[in-house]
């Protein structure tokens, strides 16, 4: 009997959602969950930036990887399975949750996951996506842009959907919500939340996920829609990868690392003129009125402050994710914020 066969499968979910839609709210909440049952979770975690802020907020007993400075989806996608067999060989697990950064397509990183049950063994359970009522509502106004046809598709490749923050609309504008969520993603279940608070245990299903049938559909759907037939030289598998590529190529990042500590009430007033093509940010930061260290995050043109003590050694930083948007002029406003 091989290695393979010896162990038991070690269970795996993928966590998918736009930025700022709740990702990790929920993730704490099932990391809480499966160790209330005894059990040793362990969490894949990507970001796009330099720094796993959200990674401060994961219980130090919690085994976890870092996969920072890129995402699952392109550039590091072929990393992903080799980091699931070293972290369950090095942790032996009883469940990991993969956490994507909020611009990635989950058909690729079901790519990278499945990747991994060629040498060891794993059970994909499902692709759980997180939707920002309020940030859904207003992208489907418009219906055009890349950030759309984006959440798009985390809607059509989930098997469970949180519909979150229902909070910030009212009955009407919810059940057009689930309309236009139904009408992408017919299969999957539909639970309304505020702050992700749901029943943890709605989100473990019986079945093993098989992506296969997934990725089949999708890819049908795909070709019908691009009309391909036309050009028998198309090689369809490259042409897909290309177009899941692009739906995020437009993302940019800035990194700010602070020298000074800065005062919190001109840090709240500099945030709230953030321009709108920056959808999140997020960071570790020390004020200059206060002994205590925050964490901020921001997200659709609300910020939120959380007073933490970070394991290890932290800087204080900011990430900032958009689209489109001055990094230098992010750099001045917060090097005149320290220097004030």
């Amino acid at each position: 009997m091989n290695n393979l066969e010896q162990k038991q499968a070690t269970p795996i979910y993928i966590l998918s959602g736009f930025l700022g839609s709740g990702k990790t709210t929920l993730l704490q909440k099932m990391v809480s969950h499966w160790q209330e049952q005894g059990l040793r979770p362990a969490v894949i975690m990507n970001e796009m930036g330099d720094v796993n802020l959200e990674g401060v907020l994961i219980e130090e007993t919690v085994p976890m990887t870092e996969m920072l400075s890129g995402c699952i989806c392109c550039s590091i996608r072929g990393d992903l399975s080799l980091e699931i067999a070293n972290l369950i060989n090095r942790e032996s697990p009883d469940v990991i949750i993969v956490e994507a950064t909020g611009v990635a397509n989950p058909m690729e990183i079901l790519d990278g996951v499945t990747e991994a049950a060629l040498y060891i063994k794993i059970d994909l359970k499902s692709v759980i996506t997180v939707v920002d009522a309020i940030h859904l509502l207003e992208l489907y106004k418009e219906q055009k842009g890349q950030t759309y046809r984006l959440m798009q598709e985390q809607i059509r490749c989930a098997s469970y959907l949180i519909l979150n923050k229902i909070d910030r609309v009212n009955e009407a504008e919810q059940l057009q919500l689930r309309n236009i969520i139904s009408g992408w993603n017919e299969f999957a279940p539909i639970f309304p939340a505020i702050r992700c608070e749901i029943d943890i245990d709605l989100l473990y299903g019986e079945d093993t996920f098989d992506p296969s049938s997934l990725r089949k559909a999708l890819s049908e759907e795909h070709e019908e829609s691009h009309h391909h037939e036309d050009d028998p030289s198309c090689n369809h598998h490259d042409h897909e990868h290309e177009h899941m590529h692009h739906s995020h190529d437009h993302v940019m990042v800035y990194t700010h690392y602070f020298e000074h500590a800065i005062d919190s009430h001109k840090f709240e007033e500099w945030v709230s003129r953030l321009p709108r093509e920056v959808y999140r940010a997020k960071g570790i930061i020390s004020f200059s009125d206060t002994s205590s260290r925050f964490l901020f995050q921001y997200a659709y043109r609300e910020s939120d402050f959380l007073k933490i003590t970070p394991q290890g050694k932290v800087p204080d930083v900011a990430v900032f994710i958009g689209e489109h948007f001055s990094k230098s002029d992010l750099m001045n406003g917060l090097i005149q914020l320290e220097n004030e």
